[in-house]
């Protein structure tokens, strides 16, 4: 139909303005602390409790004992309570690196030509090794009887020092460090023979390919040199690293398999984590090995005072526990024009076998830190074998906005109270106000400490951006031992409850949403008396109530000054909302300054904002963006100016109710 009327007539015509804009982006939390295996310093995302174990590991043994670190627990609860997304940084003693394995090449030759460098005085030995003469030059073996039984002749070299500088080997097997090689001349006026025993240092190594963990850390060491043990087990495989093997190598089509294998397994029974077949040395194909396995790793860089993660590598990892580090021997268009392999490649492809790894460095402990103190036994210097200080890059890494996201912070195993941790846990409260976009669940006190020390510990902060809760609470950890945890562990996982079956602005408080069904007691029952002295020093008290359980009774933030945001679910009221409405801004950053670039943010922020008012998160609200507040000197500096104003709603946290007795007969109140 026409879109104008020329004759008289009805033009009905469509205006679609029921576009539903994008629903805001959510973040998790974050965790900072040791674990058993994983990246280190690394911010690593996880959607479920498997995947954490999976790359962090879960217990550890300390004194003959396993022991949960409390990172593990805390992702633990945080997954049961519904939480969908958890940023964790691990942290160790010292710096970390990866360990590393090479691939041999076919052979174990020591190199693509066979060369074997030697250090053999000839002039020595002339008579009895079947040399006729030490003359400077190149002269031929006869037989060369390797490790294995085989062999096939080759020449030597002797330098103008009377010393064999080289031998080659047209092919055979057994040349490896231990194994000896006897050589019997061949040469007019030769005879005897000459035994060489091979050493390390004497073999010239080419690996195909070499692969690191991704995983960091001395914990991935499982190295063993000479024969596996029976079976084909390693005596350092655990369950927590990786080994490797080569199978299916072809020369003819220039491929072969890899399979990582848990560090513990046997050939018998192979747990096979990992497994890439058809693999190539050709740096062209699509199936080159670093192309599929990945070759990509990430370091923690300085600049100044910042710190930053820098991706390294070409291809995108594939394998979630090792990336191919180095390619020993490519084999670039690996056929020829006939379809045939070319002969200087096909001693590229990789021994069949299998192996370790080892380098790795960086440990769970501090070396000044044995026996490890774990749960309520942390102390000054000793947070899960770690230091307080071990933690600040890591903070310092996650003040990046651009880089990580996340609604709330936690380092399970720091206590303000201890000198040592004070100034660390400080700094993760400046990093949430810093950010705005967060808020810090700290621990102030250790294990069995006082209403009056927790008092006076919450007397040194002033900030809406952090909340505390006491005491420490038992629970069942993955190895079935009762322990003991600061509240930090379980918090999170209250506000990921808050946040599935409600919204961020209700109180991660109460029976109904604050219940700790997993805890099985706290480390006192609190009085009311007790409860009143922490609520009013703004410590959220944790109580335990008969046919209840115990239970978060309170949703304080640590801001002395009484307003709003003296409460955390108008703290992550205020998170939620500005993460949104950032959210719509930086898609408006560098558009044309004019009404139709303010209609449009207004079009998409108001109706978020009836939303969260007909969800119970506010009262009232109004967004201001027009020419009252985009005057032209605001236009002419770049600016785009938005006011928005708020009225949250508040928690009922006292009710008062009255009992009227009345005498019979009297008239009830209308």
């Amino acid at each position: 139909m026409a879109e104008t009327l020329i004759s008289p007539g009805v033009l009905a015509r469509e205006n679609d303005q029921s576009f539903i804009g994008s629903a805001p982006i959510t973040f998790g939390a974050a965790i900072i602390g040791p674990a058993i295996q994983g990246p280190v310093g690394i911010p690593t995302a996880v959607s479920s409790f498997s995947q954490y174990e999976a790359i962090f590991g879960g217990s550890v043994e300390s004194g003959s004992r396993y022991y949960s670190y409390l990172n593990s627990a805390a992702a633990s609860n945080y997954f049961q309570q519904g939480g969908e997304s958890l940023l964790v940084v691990r942290v160790v003693s010292g710096s970390a690196g990866w360990s590393e394995a090479s691939s041999s090449i076919a052979n174990n030759l020591a190199g693509a030509d066979g060369t074997l460098k030697t250090n053999v005085n000839v002039s020595a030995s002339i008579g009895t090794n079947g040399i006729s003469s030490a003359v400077a030059g190149t002269h031929t073996l006869g037989t060369v009887t390797g490790g294995d039984g085989t062999g096939a002749a080759g020449v030597f070299t002797i330098d103008a020092n009377n010393v064999i500088s080289s031998i080659v080997f047209s092919a055979g097997a057994g040349y490896a460090a231990g194994n000896t090689l006897t050589f019997q001349g061949s040469e007019a006026g030769g005879s005897g023979t000459c035994t060489i025993v091979l050493k390390n240092s004497d073999i010239v190594g080419q690996d195909a390919f070499s692969l690191k963990t991704i995983s960091e850390g001395a914990v991935m060491n499982n190295y063993q040199a000479g024969v596996d043990g029976a079976n084909g087990t390693l005596t350092n495989g655990t369950r927590n690293n990786v080994r490797w093997e080569i199978t299916g190598a072809n020369t003819g089509s220039g491929q072969f398999s890899l399979s990582i294998r848990r560090g513990n397994d046997t050939n018998s029974q192979k747990a096979v984590l990992e497994q890439y077949n058809n693999l190539s040395m050709d740096p062209t194909a699509a199936n080159y090995v670093a192309k599929v396995i990945g070759n990509t790793y990430y370091t923690v860089e300085q600049d100044g005072v910042d710190y930053y993660v820098k991706s390294n590598g070409e291809y995108p990892n594939s394998s979630a526990y090792v990336f191919v580090s180095a390619v020993g021997s490519p084999t670039p268009d690996y056929f020829d024009n006939n379809g045939a392999a070319k002969s200087e490649y096909t001693s590229s492809i990789p021994v069949i076998g299998s192996g370790s790894f080892q380098g790795g460095n960086g440990t769970n402990v501090n070396s000044e830190n044995s026996p490890v103190k774990f749960n309520e036994n942390i102390t000054n210097t000793n947070i899960q074998g770690l230091t307080a200080q071990e933690y600040t890059q890591s903070l310092n890494l996650l003040s990046n906005t651009d880089a990580y996201s996340f609604n709330v912070i936690s380092a399970p195993g720091l206590i303000n109270s201890l000198s040592d941790h004070s100034s660390v846990v400080s700094q993760m409260v400046s990093l949430a106000e810093s950010r705005t976009d967060c808020i810090a669940v700290v621990d102030l006190v250790p294990y069995n400490s006082t209403v009056n020390t927790v008092v006076t510990q919450a007397s040194a902060f002033d900030s809406s951006y952090a909340a505390t809760y006491w005491p420490w609470l038992q629970s069942i950890d993955a190895n079935a031992q009762y322990v003991w945890s600061p509240a930090s562990v379980f918090i999170p996982g209250v506000y990921a409850f808050t946040d599935a079956s409600s919204d961020p602005w209700f109180a991660p408080a109460g029976l109904i949403r604050g219940a700790l069904g997993n805890v099985v007691k706290a480390e006192r029952k609190l009085t009311s008396g007790n409860r009143d002295s922490l609520y009013e020093a703004n410590v959220n008290p944790i109580a335990t109530f008969p046919g209840s359980g115990v239970v978060v009774f309170g949703q304080k933030t640590l801001q002395k000054r009484a307003s709003a945001l003296d409460r955390v679910n108008v703290r992550r009221l205020l998170i939620a909302l500005k993460s949104y409405i950032v959210q719509v801004s930086d898609n408006l950053v560098f558009e044309q300054n004019t009404i139709s670039t303010r209609n449009n943010f207004l079009a998409q922020v108001n109706p978020y904002l009836e939303s969260v008012q007909q969800r119970q998160g506010l009262y009232a609200f109004k967004v201001v963006m027009d020419a009252t507040n985009n005057t032209p000197d605001v236009i002419d500096r770049n600016e785009l100016v938005g006011q928005i104003y708020l009225q949250p709603t508040k928690t009922a946290e006292f009710i008062i109710l009255d009992f009227n007795v009345l005498p019979t007969g009297a008239t009830f109140p209308s």
